[in-house]
């Protein structure tokens, strides 16, 4: 696997595009069109927020229930959330609209929204933009890039990846983009994600190679405990690559599944750093626990406290927090077992050991903190399984930022 510059459009037969429709923001794009110019195998993950907004119920029938997909509508500012049977009609109208411009079946439109809750869309300007959007369309890397700019709300920078790899001697590509800074929380999130590929395969198994890969990438980050109305992540497969199509569990299939893990755990950590007003990605290992599930469990656990996120913002090496936050999880274990150390680009520091503090230095302490990405490896000493899980250090911005975001 070969990582490439690119995102939406890397794989062959992809166009982007992106406007500024005015959906909410007046400074900025705020529409994006993905387009396949051959129909795709569709796979999705959505919120499991029991309030969904009107795009997650719409794209849900679409991926089971449609023979193929074509384009995804996505749109910035407006959430489309809580806006009852108007809300879901204009969805059924944005896809109508793109239907249209680009000659294809209604229901081989997807729609995505994010941003505020509760307004109903201005579905005009939404349908004039996808007027701009269709003739706008292009496969160069930067019609992806303004895409993943597009998309974005208190984002400060877009997220974008892809990689390229082998399969029967053919070059399939990989690629997505994602948004998400806020309302970020485990089993999925405040954050839209597209991956399109040109690869051949059935889409029982697309569906599943994506539906397994979330609960090691999306579902383990989190930036500040809330669970969205939006989360969407949809994978589109038009087959341009032209390998043999991947009809079972093969090496051709473990192939693509680690290209899709690579693709989804880079935009999942862009996510967890650019949570609103962090300062610094926090990542947290757990090694040899008793099972996959209770690493999971740990890692999301200390990246979900608040006060050790704080302690990472003010670059304190207060491990009592992260033991703390272990200790409540829900997993048993032995706290005289632990060991911690921090680690980032500054070095390496051994915290605790057995549950014990070491003797350690507050100062080189301080310093491997105050990087921009920093690592917590927690080793339970009970089993060989283990998991990793993104966050973010709290700040004040982040309350200035939520405070007002509606006004």
């Amino acid at each position: 696997m070969r990582v490439i510059e690119g995102g939406v459009t890397a794989a062959q037969g992809f166009f982007a595009a992106s406007t500024a429709a005015e959906i909410k923001y007046k400074d900025r794009k705020d529409m994006a069109l993905i387009y396949s110019e051959v129909p795709c195998k569709a796979a999705g993950t959505f919120t499991t927020n029991v309030v969904k907004a009107a795009p997650v119920l719409y794209d849900k029938k679409i991926v089971t229930e449609s023979p193929f997909v074509q384009a995804i509508v996505v749109n910035a500012g407006i959430a489309n959330a809580c806006t009852g049977t108007q809300g879901y009609e204009y969805c059924d109208r944005t896809a109508q609209k793109a239907s249209e411009e680009l000659a294809i079946p209604k229901d081989s439109v997807l729609v995505a929204s994010t941003g505020v809750i509760g307004m109903q869309l201005p579905i005009e300007k939404l349908e004039s933009g996808i007027e701009v959007l269709a003739k706008k369309l292009s496969d160069t890397k930067e019609a992806a890039h303004g895409a993943a700019c597009a998309i974005m709300t208190t984002d400060t920078r877009s997220k974008e990846v892809a990689v390229c790899f082998e399969i029967g001697k053919k070059t399939v590509t990989l690629g997505g983009m994602c948004k998400g800074s806020g309302m970020i929380h485990p089993n999925m999130c405040t954050m839209l994600g597209f991956v399109t590929t040109d690869i051949k395969i059935s889409k029982e198994l697309l569906q599943e190679a994506l539906r397994e890969d979330v609960k090691d990438t999306y579902n383990m980050i989190s930036v500040d405990g809330d669970t969205s109305t939006n989360d969407t992540v949809l994978l589109l497969a038009n087959g341009k690559a032209g390998n043999p199509e991947i009809t079972e569990k093969n090496e051709d299939y473990q192939k693509f599944c680690e290209a899709l893990r690579y693709v989804n755990t880079e935009i999942s950590k862009m996510m967890a750093g650019d949570g609103e007003g962090a300062t610094a990605l926090f990542e947290v290992r757990v090694t040899h626990a008793k099972s996959k599930e209770e690493a999971r469990i740990l890692s999301k656990s200390v990246i979900c406290s608040n006060l050790t996120k704080a302690a990472i913002f003010g670059h304190d090496a207060n491990w009592g927090r992260i033991l703390c936050a272990l200790g409540y999880s829900g997993v048993e274990f032995d706290p005289e077992r632990v060991d911690l150390c921090f680690e980032s680009a500054a070095g390496s520091l051994a915290i605790i050991r057995n549950g014990v503090a070491l003797d350690y230095s507050e100062e080189k302490a301080t310093k491997i903190l105050s990087e921009p990405k920093v690592t917590a490896v927690v080793d339970m000493k009970q089993g060989e399984d283990s998991a990793t899980a993104w966050g973010c250090d709290l700040t004040y911005d982040y309350v200035k930022i939520n405070a007002d975001y509606r006004s």
